[in-house]
């Protein structure tokens, strides 16, 4: 048996913030004590981590990756090796990622590929959500048997007509699914089929630069399909949780909802609490590098954003990470805005710049650990084996330094893609020690993790709804 002790830091959870030292046996959590105190001084550990002058919290939880996914004609950058490598530098240390039904194909033939590309590659520990390209009687069957197997939410598309997309007679009879097994559907809410008439219209008058992309893809058309997602889902009694919203009137459905006591769900993302508009229509081909889905909106919809994590209309921040290079992948859309992968690169900076909300007054400490680690383990069916800090919970602990300033760029990220998309903007605060079930993967600048120490976590069905 191995002991660690982290001694001498501010431990913040969702629930509270306490000067403790924490003792971890293997893998696991085992104690906190105050820090001075007998119990705390009687201590002993083979592997001490002074954290004097540091924050100590859960390790982060990304609900939202896209590692090795296909799309466009290629396919995203970040392996599940190199990807969870860079997620565990800044400080996340679970990710749930998305296995992808082929159109045709099962759900078990999805999943079972994406355990293939993940088996024995990832640093951290990893779990699925499931892709429904191809809702009918046998793949609604298939839920049931994969929530039984940890499998326990599912996405679809209301957007990508003729790839993912799915019609409200299907999105209904997924959540009527989701209702009957306690699987929770996660949803794309853009309306995919307008979507596709403004970018015809907008190539006919010969609009091809990367802005047109933000434009076609109106936010009242993700307003609408929130819209529209949330009604179906109260007609069947199920809960939604809506993925990526990016804009203030969407944010406003999903407000109302919950007003009136619905159980609707929304994440946002860094990308739309720090970029906007303004850099997908960055000169020449610039903006490619900002191209995702649903789309950076102008800088007006932060402020709004931001109140929704206040208030707890949006109840966690997950990154959507789905790289792709700019050469030649995002090049893939010169001369044509469609053809451009639609993805950022951000596993590795989510903790980093939630945390500059905290310096800059936007959120407090505890809700930074509740919207990165705490809320997205509940969401998702995994704490408190993950998201907290407490005896029994696995021992993913991050020593963040506060005081610690760094420089976003492509030049010192981790992530497999060549571009920030942050590329020169300071930080306040930045990872000192992560540790993944009681290993230390990252140390003052030195990754020391391994491809294949991560392990597939079976999950529960989403705790808020029990």
């Amino acid at each position: 048996m191995s002991r660690t002790l982290i001694s001498g830091g501010l431990v913040i959870t969702a629930a509270e913030e306490t000067p403790a030292d924490v003792l971890i046996e293997d893998e696991q959590v085992v104690a906190l004590a105050a820090t001075g105190s007998a119990t705390a001084g009687s201590w002993t550990a083979d592997t001490e981590i002074d954290a004097t002058g540091c924050y100590v919290v859960p390790g982060g939880v990304d609900g939202h990756t896209h590692m090795e996914m296909p799309f466009g004609g290629t396919t995203a950058s970040d392996t599940f090796e190199t990807g969870t490598r860079a997620a565990a530098w800044g400080g996340t240390t679970t990710i749930v990622d998305f296995a992808i039904q082929s159109i045709g194909s099962t759900l078990r033939e999805g999943l079972d590929a994406w355990h293939a590309k993940a088996d024995g590659t990832c640093a951290i520990d990893y779990a699925f959500h499931m892709i429904m390209s191809d809702v009918n009687d046998s793949s609604l069957k298939e839920m049931e048997a994969l929530v039984g197997e940890g499998v326990t939410s599912f996405k679809l598309f209301m957007a990508y007509p003729g790839v993912l997309y799915s019609d409200d007679g299907q999105v209904l009879r997924a959540f009527q699914k989701g209702a009957e097994t306690g699987g929770l559907i996660l949803m794309h809410a853009e309306n995919g089929i307008a979507i596709d008439v403004l970018i015809a219209q907008a190539l006919a008058r010969g609009e091809t630069d990367p802005r047109y992309h933000g434009i076609v893809r109106h936010e009242l058309l993700e307003a609408e399909a929130t819209h529209r997602a949330i009604k179906l889902a109260q007609v069947a009694n199920a809960p939604v949780y809506i993925v990526h919203l990016s804009a203030e009137k969407a944010l406003a459905e999903v407000a109302k909802a919950r007003d009136e006591g619905y159980n609707a769900f929304a994440e946002t993302c860094p990308q739309y609490l720090f970029l906007s508009y303004d850099d997908l229509a960055r000169p020449g081909f610039e903006g490619a590098k900002y191209v995702c889905s649903t789309p950076l909106r102008p800088r007006e919809h932060q402020a709004a954003l931001w109140r929704g994590l206040r208030t707890n209309d949006l109840s966690v921040v997950s990154t959507d990470h789905c790289p792709f290079c700019f050469k030649p992948q995002k090049e893939m859309g010169l001369g044509d805005f469609s053809k451009i992968p639609n993805g950022l690169p951000g596993v590795e900076h989510r903790m980093d710049l939630l945390h500059e909300g905290v310096v800059d007054g936007h959120i407090s400490r505890r809700r930074w650990v509740e919207l990165a680690c705490a809320t997205p383990a509940r969401m998702f069916g995994l704490y408190p084996r993950k998201g907290t800090i407490a005896p029994g919970s696995d021992a993913d602990v991050v020593v963040y330094d506060p005081a610690a300033t760094q420089v976003l760029s492509a030049s010192t990220h981790h992530m497999n893609v060549d571009y920030s998309c942050y590329e020169g903007r300071s930080l306040s605060g930045r990872v000192r020690t992560v540790l993944s079930r009681g290993r230390v993967v990252v140390d003052g600048g030195e990754y020391t993790g391994s491809a294949g120490h991560g392990r597939f976590l079976r999950r529960d069905t989403c705790q808020y709804l029990t």
